[in-house]
């Protein structure tokens, strides 16, 4: 099992350890309520320095994105930065990914699931006919998220970026905490605002940077936060969660991520992906919310009036914003509807439940 450069850190908070996708990472400290409403109402810290980071270089490298994601990075000025998703041959999703713009036409990193990151690496390598200048960086690359709508308000004295004004999906560089060659962004996986860190860890960087957020932080309420909040969190705003919400079998049109999806240019399995914006898809992820008393799970069966099984839950919490059950999955485009009253299998019992929209509320 791999360590990050904070694991020790973590470990000496009294986080709660587990393995996740070969890291050794925290899953909660002082638990999962108490960590997301921190993360709703104030600001928390996570390490997610398990993602992986591909830089892609060269003349060629453009070229590359545009073949293997969904989304249209052409459209990426330097200091942008976009969620695509790279697609298989039949129209599944490989990964979904964020493709940050560092010198518009030749230099982009791709930030991917911890996961996926061989799986990704190989796959974008198959094809790489162009010979772009690829470099894997995951391993010296260190990432912070600091989320909340206190988040940036709290961090600002540490740099003279001006990261209070940091635009949705953009990104700046700069010196932060008295670390060089720091990349800031404003991409968020939990829907309350801030900013992800990302620097080289070298030079005890992540201790600067680490004991700096908690130094100026702590006092104003900050506290770490693992991934268990992360993960009710995220699925609060319906975002997908690879390996649950979204993989090889789900594609890009099912998952509702048509908006990602961009028919201008040629990529892998944009036939396939044409016919079924053009035919309608069979099925499609969509959020719900229990109406009985019960928690969804990952794999329970989503059922009509009649117990006839209509798809599959792919994520499921009691919310702790709504304190409500809530969920995503899959069904037949008939009973998607918003409003539509579908029952989940909980045990041996069905339990009623109402397609919401998403981000629930």
């Amino acid at each position: 099992m791999k360590n990050t450069p904070f694991t020790k850190k973590h470990i000496a908070l009294g986080a709660k350890m587990a393995e996740f996708a070969g890291y050794n990472m925290p899953i909660s400290y002082t638990g999962i309520n108490d960590e997301h409403m921190t993360v709703r109402k104030n600001a928390g810290i996570f390490d997610v320095s398990h993602m992986g980071e591909f830089i892609l270089k060269g003349e060629n490298a453009l070229d590359l994105i545009q073949r293997i994601t969904t989304n249209d990075a052409s459209k990426l000025t330097a200091g942008k930065a976009q969620y695509s998703c790279l697609t298989n041959e039949t129209g599944g999703i490989v990964d979904d990914l964020l493709v940050y713009c560092i010198e518009e036409n030749k230099v982009y990193m791709l930030v991917v699931n911890a996961s996926n990151i061989e799986k990704d690496w190989n796959w974008i390598s198959l094809h790489n006919t162009s010979s772009a200048e690829m470099h894997n960086i995951s391993d010296k690359t260190c990432l912070l998220a600091i989320q909340g709508p206190n988040a940036t308000k709290m961090l600002q004295p540490l740099t003279e970026m001006d990261i209070l004004n940091l635009k949705y999906y953009t990104f700046t560089k700069g010196k932060f905490a008295g670390v060089d060659n720091v990349l800031i962004s404003a991409t968020g996986y939990t829907g309350a605002g801030g900013v992800e860190i990302y620097f080289e860890d070298r030079d005890d960087a992540a201790d600067k940077i680490w004991d700096a957020i908690f130094k100026i932080g702590r006092p104003q309420g900050l506290k770490p936060v693992g991934l268990g909040a992360r993960d009710t969190l995220r699925l609060e705003m319906g975002y997908c969660l690879y390996g649950n919400d979204i993989d090889d079998t789900t594609s890009p049109l099912e998952a509702g991520l048509g908006w990602i999806t961009k028919f201008t240019k040629e990529f892998t399995a944009r036939k396939i992906l044409e016919q079924q914006k053009n035919n309608g898809v069979e099925k499609k992820l969509l959020g719900f919310e229990l109406i009985e008393k019960g928690i969804p799970r990952h794999g329970y069966e989503i059922k009509d009036f009649s117990g006839a099984q209509i798809g599959i839950v792919t994520s499921g919490t009691q919310s702790p914003s709504l304190n409500k059950a809530i969920g995503m999955g899959y069904v037949r485009v008939a009973f998607a509807a918003t409003g539509s009253e579908i029952f989940i299998k909980v045990r041996d019992k069905l339990l009623q439940a109402k397609v919401a929209k998403i981000p629930f509320s």
